[in-house]
């Protein structure tokens, strides 16, 4: 039985920021015509999210982000064309959908997984999340999917300890903010530094009752499969081992990839394959 779900809607490639840009449908279109190409897809479980309720997808968006972030962006959502709600970020018709659909994808990988249909999933969704603040977009980012997805399992789940693993190369600096003051989401970020945002130094550790939850290990460039495997192993896997995380939810950026134009990292695909391996190993032992 196939133990991996994937979470795709093709209204994701309605979401559009304009010619050229990085964060395009493509990346999605890639994604489906490997896993097709190689005939992975039919060993994945398919799980496409259902238009959500309004009301009902509100009362999670709003876990994370005000009420007056998201009226705004209905607000300003055009009819034609492109907004730019910052240098990086815009939206089209279509992005407002794009990004609740993908905040439903996100809770139903959540769902199917506590429900034992699936061990796992991998959500193939845009827009990304990390970098959106509670109250603004930032660096191509409108809700912050994983943040949503952590309130989700501890709240209508149950569970009490959640790990955000962001092996981006930006620092999520959404995410950490959300739970920067919480002792209930453990957060890790391996991050090109310095970069884009500007935040994620090794000293940013938590704060309050969240205090030592928040664990950034900035990286230069340059940095490849062994320097990343060598902080997995020795960082992560030990600092998870004392948390006992209940649930692990993973920001998959792959732009520290050595084939990514924009940055400047070194990891292959075989790198990314073995830190999945090391995240799994320690959702085996305690998720």
């Amino acid at each position: 039985m196939a133990n991996t779900g994937f979470v795709y809607h093709p209204d994701y490639l309605n979401h559009q920021m304009g010619p050229h840009h990085p964060e395009s449908p493509d990346r999605l279109r890639a994604i489906l015509g490997r896993l097709e190409g190689s005939g992975l897809m039919s060993r994945l479980v398919r799980l496409e999210p259902t238009p959500p309720d309004h009301e009902w997808i509100t009362s999670w968006i709003t876990k994370v982000h005000t009420s007056t972030y998201l009226k705004d962006l209905r607000k300003v959502s055009p009819q034609e064309g492109q907004v730019a709600l910052d240098p990086d970020t815009s939206i089209s018709p279509g992005s407002l959908n794009a990004a609740c659909l993908a905040v439903a994808g996100a809770l139903a990988a959540a769902d199917a997984i506590m429900q034992g249909r699936v061990q796992n999933a991998f959500c193939a969704v845009r827009p990304p999340g990390h970098h959106a603040e509670s109250s603004h977009a930032m660096g191509f980012c409108l809700f912050n999917n994983v943040a949503i997805t952590a309130r989700y399992l501890q709240e209508h789940h149950g569970l009490e300890r959640i790990a955000i693993v962001d092996w981006d190369v930006h620092h999520g600096n959404g995410t950490q903010r959300a739970f920067y003051e919480d002792a209930s989401v453990f957060f890790f970020s391996t991050h090109q530094y310095p970069y884009y945002p500007g935040t994620g130094k090794a000293h940013e550790t938590g704060a309050g009752r969240g205090t030592g939850y928040t664990k950034n290990v900035p990286l230069p460039a340059g940095m490849g499969d062994t320097e990343y495997l060598q902080i997995f192993n020795t960082v992560l896997r030990p600092a998870l081992k004392a948390y006992r995380p209940e649930a692990i939810i993973v920001s998959a950026g792959f732009d520290a990839h050595r084939d990514d134009p924009l940055a400047g990292m070194n990891l292959t695909t075989e790198g990314y394959v073995a830190l999945s391996r090391v995240v799994k190993e320690i959702a085996g032992e305690f998720c």
